[in-house]
């Protein structure tokens, strides 16, 4: 059975930081891309990260470029997402999903989400 399971989220101060986890199961991260998407109520899912099979090919949004670093650990079966710099633009539920082809590629084409985290900053 395939699983995903994102934890880390939380209140943080503008400015702040948090690091998001995404424990997935049920298959290998040396098949499937990983990417984190955030949500807001009335708005579409948005990419904001994704890693590859190979760890070194990732992709951010310009949105969050510089202030996130997305990075796995394979023996572990585990996908972090760190977030720095947290500004009022980034609160949302933030979701792990995995694609088996290809890479950071529309929601619609992923084979399997998390549940999601909510992530939310304030002063």
């Amino acid at each position: 059975q395939v699983t995903l399971v994102e934890s880390g989220g939380g209140l943080v101060q503008p400015g702040g930081s948090l690091t998001l986890s995404c424990a997935v199961s049920g298959f290998t991260l040396d098949d499937y891309s990983i990417s984190w998407y955030r949500q807001v109520p009335g708005k579409e899912r948005e990419g904001v990260s994704c890693i590859s099979v190979i760890e070194t090919v990732q992709y951010y949004a310009d949105s969050v470029k510089g202030r996130f670093t997305i990075s796995k650990a394979k023996a572990r079966n585990m996908v972090y997402l760190q977030m720095n710099d947290l500004e009022p633009e980034d609160p949302a539920i933030y979701y792990c999903a995995a694609l088996n082809v290809g890479t950071w590629s529309r929601a619609t084409d992923y084979d399997y989400w998390g549940q999601g985290t909510q992530v939310t900053v304030s002063s």
